[in-house]
């Protein structure tokens, strides 16, 4: 968030021209930018890959009694929020591209919020956040592979698949070190990105690969490729390739757009999929299963808290402002975005926290 603020601060003072001057600047191929959102986030979603792998063989989602709830709630957030910004939208200026924006979850932000409320919300609802966002991520990465790459490329594609198939053989062959993966991982990327389908998939197709059991005597040791690859990613993951995204993309130019733009259709349609439709989904596919009995409440948990977690569904921030650059080419229609996703997700960080702090004051009287 503080590189959000400070990309906006760049984006509108006296630095601004340099600012997008050297977002725009050509490394090779491509701009420094593109290096960014098609580079570094591909390296973000490797490790979103390896915690949903690691998530359904080893951890909250290995137990199919626990996907059902979070599942359910995940669908239920991805639905209602992209219903809320076609309402609010029409197919004007390709404005209906942007209908998955509002669908996706930051579940580092949204656990982070949660977090500082301490010991006040259950840890079974920390584990529901968990499993519920891990399923949107998993939703979230479907989506781009669907709906946001472009014209496939037979040739490059055939070129990525032969170089998975080599990285899945060595899955096979039981091969235990990270570097034979990783240096395949590179042409994996490479002709991905040449195929036209988005470059942040090939992450998540090598993380799927990386194997997590090393034997049968020590299933899913925590010294295995994929806790050890997880392990090292996590903290370059979210202390510099998250900020720097956020500062490359967050900046918006509030001289060219207006604050009029955060009324815009897209604008609306983000931000209230985001904070209205997100609970909504969430709340409401989490009570049904409950209704009927498909599933349980979180231990110790109250329904009040699990609106709380609705809210915090409503943070959407990384993922959020990725679909938004991939929907929309327009300056305007990406700042609109922009403006959407923050204010959401904002709402939402600040209703889901006292929602929470309300639910855990009245438990204690």
């Amino acid at each position: 968030m503080g590189a959000a603020l400070l990309a906006l601060i760049l984006a509108n003072g006296p630095l601004a021209q340099t600012y997008n001057e050297t977002l725009h600047l050509y490394l090779g191929p491509l701009s420094l930018l593109h290096w960014i959102n098609d580079g570094l986030m591909a390296v973000f979603f490797l490790l979103v890959g390896l915690e949903i792998k690691r998530e359904f063989l080893d951890g909250q989602l290995s137990n199919p009694r626990r996907r059902v709830l979070p599942a359910i709630a995940a669908l239920g957030g991805m639905a209602a929020p992209a219903l809320v910004y076609l309402l609010l939208n029409s197919d004007e200026g390709g404005a209906l591209q942007g209908w998955a924006v509002p669908t996706a979850t930051d579940i580092a932000f949204a656990l982070g919020v949660m977090a500082l409320l301490g010991p006040r919300v259950p840890v079974s609802l920390r584990i529901f956040l968990t499993a519920l966002a891990i399923m949107d991520d998993l939703g979230a990465v479907l989506i781009i592979a669907l709906f946001y790459s472009g014209d496939l490329a037979l040739g490059w594609a055939s070129a990525a698949l032969a170089v998975l198939a080599l990285i899945w053989a060595l899955n096979r062959c039981k091969v235990t070190r990270l570097a034979p993966y990783l240096l395949l991982g590179a042409p994996l990327w490479a002709f991905t990105l040449l195929s036209g389908i988005h470059a942040t998939i090939a992450g998540v197709l090598l993380a799927l690969a990386i194997p997590l059991q090393v034997s049968k005597a020590r299933p899913d040791d925590p010294h295995s490729p994929l806790h050890r690859l997880e392990h090292r990613l996590q903290f370059w993951v979210a202390y510099l390739v998250v900020p720097i995204f956020g500062l490359a993309n967050a900046g918006v130019r509030l001289t060219d757009v207006g604050w009029s733009a955060l009324f815009a259709p897209v604008a609306m349609g983000t931000a209230a999929g985001l904070f209205l439709g997100k609970q909504i989904g969430v709340f409401t596919a989490t009570w049904l299963a409950l209704r009927f009995r498909i599933a349980d409440l979180p231990e110790d948990a109250t329904m009040l808290q699990v609106y709380g977690v609705a809210l915090l569904c409503g943070i959407g921030f990384t993922m959020s402002l990725f679909i938004g650059l991939l929907a929309f080419n327009d300056p305007l229609l990406q700042a609109e975005v922009k403006l959407g996703v923050l204010a959401g997700s904002l709402m939402s960080a600040v209703c889901g926290s006292l929602v929470l702090s309300l639910a855990a004051a009245r438990s204690r009287r």
